[in-house]
C-alpha cells in the first residue's frame, strides 16, 4: 500500500491565515480535523501530518515556502515514498471560479496560479490531480494581488463553509478511485 499525499497551498504566517489565497490551507485544516490527522510535524520547508484513513496511508502537507515556491516540497514527498504524480492531490484557490464553487481536475496548466505552477515545474508535467476552490474575482480596478491576499469577509467564509462537505466528497472519491478501488462512503 502506497502513501497518498494531499497538499494544501497557501502562504505561511499569521497575516495570511484567513486570506483568499490560503483557501487551500483552510480546506487542508478542515480535512485534517475530519480524518484525525493533525499537522503536527515540521521541517524548514514543510508542515505535515501522517496517518491512516479508511485503510489508506495518508500524508497531509502544507508547504512553509511562499506560494510561488510550493514545488520545493516535491523532493521531500519523493523521500517519503509518495508515487508522484499519481498519488498526489493539490488543493488551491482559483479566481476564475465563483466564490465557494469547487472544480476537480486530473491535469492541466496552472491557470496562472503560482503555487500550482511551481509544483508542475518541479514534477516536469501537468498530470496532477487538483481541487480548485473558487474565490471569485476582484472588483474592477482592484489589484488581483491585493484581492487574493485580502482577508475573507464573513459572508465569504460562510460560502466556503458550505463547500466543505462537497470538498470532502471529492477527496473521498479521489482517494478511493486510485488503483481501481471501489468507492467508499463519503468522509
Amino acid at each position: 500500500m502506497g502513501t497518498k499525499a494531499i497538499i494544501g497551498l497557501g502562504n505561511p504566517g499569521r497575516e495570511y491565515e484567513r486570506t483568499r489565497h490560503n483557501a487551500g490551507k483552510i480546506f487542508l485544516d478542515s480535512l485534517s480535523e475530519r480524518v484525525g490527522i493533525p499537522l503536527n510535524h515540521q521541517k524548514p520547508i514543510v508542515q505535515w501530518g501522517e496517518g491512516e484513513w479508511k485503510g489508506e496511508k495518508l500524508i497531509l502537507v502544507f508547504p512553509l515556502t511562499y506560494m510561488n515556491l510550493s514545488g520545493k516540497v516535491i523532493p521531500w514527498l519523493r523521500m517519503k515514498g509518495v508515487h508522484l504524480p499519481d498519488d498526489l492531490l493539490v488543493i488551491l484557490d482559483d479566481m476564475d471560479i465563483p466564490l465557494g464553487m469547487l472544480r476537480f481536475r486530473e491535469k492541466g496548466r496552472s491557470g496562472g496560479q503560482k503555487g500550482l505552477s511551481s509544483i508542475i515545474d518541479a514534477l516536469g508535467g501537468d498530470r496532477i490531480s487538483r481541487i480548485k476552490i473558487g474565490i471569485g474575482r476582484p472588483i474592477e480596478g482592484q489589484d488581483p494581488s491585493d484581492y487574493v491576499l485580502g482577508a475573507l469577509h464573513p459572508e465569504e467564509s460562510r460560502l466556503l463553509e458550505k463547500a466543505r462537505q462537497p470538498f470532502f466528497d471529492i477527496v473521498d472519491r479521489w482517494l478511493f478511485s486510485l488503483e481501481g478501488k471501489r468507492s467508499e462512503p463519503a468522509l
